[in-house]
């Protein structure tokens, strides 16, 4: 029986420092994701890039407000993301699928037993998903707060085992982490508050922080599905979380 894991990929890992996309480190996480899969392990990717991608593509002449840059972004950039996944995958002989939604499809009703339907055909047929937030569409109150919030839902809804969410740090600290004495924090049992260790701060290039990696591990943390969050920038991070955890700094939220 294969082990069933949802893998977050956040911008600030797949975005360059000049807010374009990594091409090399999204190969590096690919060849990774192939070896879990060959390993034992059914992936769901959840992936952000899609706005890096297309601000790398595209020139823009005239102003646009952030509304209509993250929809002529996303819109271009999603076209690109996905290819390259195709691509990369491709060299494994991985066939992938997209599936792009909003929070609306997570209300109780149809939409959600087609998305939970569609993911699982692709699952049971070998696929890949790859997931994002149709970006073009979701806007204002519709958005999700993050691919953070998105990937715990895909996770519950999925019924994986295991969500790791990958930013470019190590995980929770006990004060900032370029703080002196701060310490990372390896395990959380469901009892523990880390509250006063968590700032409501926005990431770099996304829309998500340590804040929403909390509150989402939180909430699977409660549901028994255990949560890690490590640096996508490690390399073989994902490999090392699976076979030598130890080696490997991250904060892990034990399910209860």
């Amino acid at each position: 029986m294969k082990q069933r894991i949802v893998i977050k990929v956040g911008s600030n890992v797949l975005t360059r420092n000049d807010g374009k996309l990594d091409v090399t480190r999204m190969s590096a996480i690919v060849d990774q994701i192939a070896w879990l899969r060959n390993n034992g392990y059914e992936v769901i990717l959840v992936s952000s890039g899609a706005v890096a991608s297309g601000r790398g593509e595209i020139k823009v002449e005239h102003n646009l407000d952030s509304v209509e840059q993250r929809q002529l972004f996303s819109a271009v950039g999603q076209v690109k993301l996905v290819g390259l996944y195709y691509d990369l995958f491709r060299e494994f002989g991985i066939h992938v699928g997209q599936v792009l939604t909003m929070k609306e499809n997570f209300n109780p009703g149809e939409q959600y037993e087609n998305q939970r339907a569609c993911m699982t055909v692709m699952l049971e047929n070998d696929v890949l998903p790859i997931v994002n937030e149709n970006d073009t569409v979701s806007v204002t109150e519709l958005m999700f707060t993050d691919n953070d919030e998105l990937s715990g839902l895909i996770a519950q809804m999925m019924q994986a085992s295991t969500l790791v969410l990958l930013s470019n740090i190590d995980g929770v600290y006990t004060a900032h982490p370029d703080a002196p004495d701060a310490q990372l924090i390896t395990t959380v049992s469901p009892d523990r508050d880390l509250s006063e260790y968590i700032q409501p701060e926005h990431s770099a290039f996304g829309r998500g922080g340590m804040h929403s990696k909390h509150e989402t591990a939180r909430r699977l943390q409660r549901a028994g599905i255990r949560v890690i969050i490590a640096n996508g920038e490690r390399d073989g991070v994902l490999i090392d979380l699976m076979q030598n955890p130890g080696q490997v700094p991250h904060t892990e939220f034990i399910p209860a």
